[in-house]
């Protein structure tokens, strides 16, 4: 059975019907960030979360959440996490975050795999953006709430910031207007139920949840040129299930229409390598700037909407081996725009 770095997560509800949690320290540079691992509860189960403080906090949170095929472990990656940990890296920059597993994902509750949507993630997102404000597991509340996606995520980060209106800042990752459908539809070709994969098998998942066939994720969410083989092997063995009614809803974000009614910062970061997301010949993710005009007319003003391509980089842009440029793009972002 596979054990997941989310394995301390308390899930044990007690009898007063409260839950525990566990508080440890994680390496942030020089200093230590303390990390604390609760359950979030939310109409049909619970949600994994860790949230982890830099030295003397911080008035602003990160709230993370992967995308379909990755659980937690994507922001907080255990391989050379000097380069590879977005996590570590916000935290050395003086930046609060919580890494939340969306539910069906990592060690979360998995209902019904065709009771997921991306619509119910929103929601789910929206109650912890409220919670956050109020204080989380006994941290202070915070001042600001930044809400990071990933692929689906981001999806479910602009839905959340449309509907609801309550966010600080939205950092949009593995997103982009430019959709190649044919890349996509092939990439989605690769997944298979999880009863048939040998890294789910014995789980009790029902048949409905997927996953990405052994072997396949290097050519759909990496350029080969651009990946560490130490960090695709740790990668497929942290690969994740999913629901593909979560697809639906989720991808009418990448649309017309809606991003136009965001009224926070926006930042997108795409891999110029990225097949799903930079049009026909990569084109639209050429630099910085072809992307930024390819996603202008989507946004209004009020989103001050800025864009970084990450040169050589497939879809999972926190596992190239350059991702410590996207680290520093998003901090000179935050800095400049939401501050700690």
């Amino acid at each position: 059975m596979r054990v997941s770095r989310w394995a301390r997560v308390v899930f044990a509800v007690t009898v007063s019907g409260c839950f525990a949690s566990g508080v440890s320290t994680a390496d942030s540079g020089p200093d230590t960030v303390s990390c604390s691992s609760f359950p979030i509860a939310v109409p049909q189960g619970r949600l994994a979360a860790t949230l982890c403080l830099p030295p003397g906090g911080s008035r602003t949170v990160m709230v993370l959440m992967s995308g379909s095929n990755f659980n937690g472990s994507y922001w907080d990656f255990g391989y050379e996490p000097q380069t590879y940990n977005f996590r570590r890296a916000m935290n050395a920059a003086g930046y609060a975050t919580l890494v939340v597993d969306r539910l069906g994902n990592g060690d979360s509750t998995h209902p019904e795999s065709l009771t997921l949507t991306a619509t119910g993630t929103a929601q789910d997102l929206h109650d912890i953006v409220q919670a956050a404000r109020q204080g989380l597991d006994g941290s202070a509340p915070f001042d600001k709430v930044v809400t990071v996606g990933h692929s689906l995520t981001s999806g479910t980060s602009v839905m959340e910031a449309t509907s609801f209106h309550d966010v600080d800042g939205i950092l949009l990752t593995g997103y982009s207007h430019a959709v190649n459908v044919p890349e996509t539809l092939s990439v989605i070709a690769t997944y298979h139920s999880s009863a048939d994969d040998p890294e789910f098998a014995g789980r009790g998942l029902d048949p409905g949840y997927l996953t990405s066939r052994p072997g396949t994720r290097m050519h759909d969410f990496f350029d080969p040129g651009d990946v560490d083989p130490a960090v695709l092997a740790m990668d497929e063995q942290n690969k994740e299930v999913f629901s593909l009614t979560e697809y639906p809803d989720g991808m009418l974000s990448t649309l017309p229409g809606m991003s136009n009614f965001i009224t926070a910062p926006v930042f997108i970061v795409v891999g110029g390598r990225d097949r799903m997301l930079c049009g026909i010949d990569y084109a639209t993710c050429a630099n910085s700037a072809t992307l930024q005009a390819e996603e202008a007319p989507f946004f209004a003003p009020e989103a001050r909407l800025r864009t970084f391509v990450l040169p050589g980089s497939g879809h999972a842009v926190n596992l190239a081996r350059n991702t410590t440029d996207y680290q520093a793009a998003v901090v000179d972002w935050l800095n400049s725009t939401v501050g700690n």
